[in-house]
């Protein structure tokens, strides 16, 4: 048993920089979040580079990261991540990709890589059906599953008849790239479907293109005739009418178990497939809370009433929290702000009255930065607290970008850090 607990929260997305239309704030500085702030207020703060700086990370390489895996070590690209989330059989050697509902138009050219992100999950679930039942591999000899998971999102995995497969492929969506093996957000690329190409001089990377490309233009043409995009099309929306894949991983990661690590019973509360993937495979026991419904006070209540109700069981939480990601990629800094104040109050306000501030650590911080005016992530620290637990107070009264590039934690080079310092504070050492 550790002598403390831990409250480790990860806000998606909540990094920014100053904005000029809220007078050079960010949205979290500009959003009303008293909670947060009270927790900074009698706690340290400091910044992180989730990764490491120059790096604009994907959200499951940062939480890799911030969880104490070295992501150049421990990654095997997303794909597989999302599709032991989702509950898919996957196994080495078999190629798992995440995957994006998006609209095609003439030539090659997206429209929009998300689909309006308006895409319904029954909407995706029925379009994913569709190609699960009418799109048969003929290239080589495969089988595949699809499977859609929130919204526009989806996880693809195809299982070779043959020879293993190999995630040494390129990405279809034109968003990101893979360096060193990890994925990364591109800073700047056309809005044109990519073709996927070998990365590698062999025959299973060559293979492995080959399928993909062949199950993109295959699901492309069942999703264009299907009956809810012709729905959508009809009522003004834009068509799901093409599947858009990345980070491509044929092996799952061997993560060392992080209870048996620092002697802790860890659990886990998280919304998306690749969190709950990764929390898995750390060896974290899963909570089980409903999809996120699109109401995100009620999703906050319940992840709060949820915690609160196996407090007393686990010893560290980790609490991924998804809402200011979206608006972030939207540009929609007032959104984003409300997000935040959202998460504060309906969250942390009903749940910092519940516990016993003197017995537990909270740290609360963001898997990267999603600035509102680039509408991606990118490799700007993110703000970081920690309070509780008889920690010593920086006397810093509010929790913003700004605030905690003041705060005695100074700045973290890389996530790995984080992980060892909330561990040695929990247990007292």
């Amino acid at each position: 048993m550790s002598s403390k607990k831990l409250i480790y929260v990860v806000i998606d997305g909540m990094g920014d920089l100053p904005i000029g239309e809220l007078g050079n704030k960010t949205p979290l500085e500009f959003a009303d979040t008293p909670n947060m702030d009270l927790l900074a207020k009698n706690g340290k703060l400091g910044l992180m580079y989730t990764v490491e700086k120059g790096v604009a990370p994907e959200s499951d390489v940062a939480v890799i990261s911030i969880l104490g895996y070295d992501p150049y070590i421990y990654h095997a690209g997303r794909g597989p991540l999302e599709a032991y989330g989702a509950g898919l059989d996957f196994r080495d050697g078999d190629l798992a990709l995440r995957c994006n509902f998006a609209t095609l138009g003439e030539g090659r050219r997206i429209i929009d890589r998300r689909a309006g992100r308006d895409l319904t999950t029954e909407e995706a679930s029925e379009l994913a059906e569709a190609i699960n039942r009418l799109v048969k591999l003929e290239s080589h000899p495969a089988e595949f599953k699809f499977r859609s998971t929130i919204g526009h999102r989806g996880v693809l995995v195809i299982r070779s008849l043959g020879k293993p497969l190999s995630s040494k492929i390129s990405n279809t969506d034109p968003a990101y790239e893979r360096v060193a093996g990890l994925g990364v957000v591109k800073s700047d690329f056309r809005m044109i479907l990519e073709d996927c190409k070998p990365l590698e001089d062999s025959e299973s990377a060559r293979i492995s293109a080959d399928l993909v490309n062949e199950f993109v233009w295959k699901s492309h043409r069942v999703l264009e005739e299907h009956q809810v995009n012709k729905k959508r099309a009809s009522s003004g929306k834009l068509k799901a009418n093409v599947i858009l894949t990345r980070d491509a991983g044929d092996n799952l990661p061997k993560f060392f178990n992080i209870n048996d690590r620092y002697g802790v019973r860890f659990a886990c509360l998280a919304d998306m497939p690749v969190e709950r993937g990764i929390a898995r495979l750390a060896g974290m026991h899963l909570i089980e809370v409903p999809p996120p419904s699109g109401n995100l006070i009620r999703d906050c209540l319940i992840r709060s009433e949820k915690l609160l109700s196996v407090l007393s069981d686990f010893d560290c939480f980790y609490i991924h929290i998804k809402g200011p990601d979206e608006p972030g990629h939207d540009g929609d800094f007032m959104r984003k702000a409300e997000t935040i104040a959202i998460i504060d109050r309906y969250f942390f306000g009903s749940l910092i009255p519940k516990i016993d501030m003197d017995k537990t650590v909270v740290c609360v911080t963001a898997d990267h930065s999603t600035p509102c005016k680039l509408k991606a992530h990118s490799d700007d620290p993110v703000p970081l607290l920690i309070s509780g637990g008889g920690i010593e107070s920086d006397k810093i009264e509010k929790f913003s970008e700004k605030d905690c590039g003041k705060g005695s934690l100074g700045v973290l080079e890389k996530g790995t850090m984080l992980m060892p310092i909330l561990m040695s504070i929990t247990k007292g050492t």
